[in-house]
């Protein structure tokens, strides 16, 4: 199986799990702010939800590279040169894949035509992933 295709089947993944985390975090969300008429709700929500997910990826991301769906398909997110990644970066990556794929996933269609079939996000960061081995 292409690389390409073993980061997209992860990312399928990731985002069923994504949904759970998500779900729970609305849950707390609408318990707290019991007003869905307000006029700041609706942006409130997508905010914190922004914010929830980039707190699961980059905590996870610079605390050993790999979200779950990453350790299942053993893929790994790491420096151009190997090396685990810092806080900047994991928040510049996940930054920039919000900009990429909100833009109708320019960002991961990238990958077809770089010249290492790095993400956009990745390019852009200094990262990149890799297979892990066993």
């Amino acid at each position: 199986m292409s690389r390409f295709w073993r980061r997209i089947l992860s990312m399928i993944y990731e985002s069923l799990l994504l949904v759970a985390v998500l779900f729970i975090a609305s849950f707390i969300f609408h318990l707290v702010f019991r007003d869905p008429d307000s006029v700041f709700f609706k942006p409130a929500h997508q905010f914190y939800l922004l914010l929830v997910m980039g707190t699961y990826f980059i905590w996870f991301w610079t605390h050993g590279g790999q979200t779950l769906a990453m350790q299942t398909w053993k893929l790994r997110l790491t420096t151009t040169v190997g090396e685990g990644i810092n806080l900047k970066q994991a928040i510049a990556r996940y930054l920039f894949a919000v900009v990429g794929i909100s833009l109708f996933g320019c960002g991961i269609f990238w990958a077809l035509f770089d010249r290492d079939h790095q993400f956009l996000h990745d390019r852009l960061a200094g990262t990149r992933i890799v297979n892990v081995a066993g």
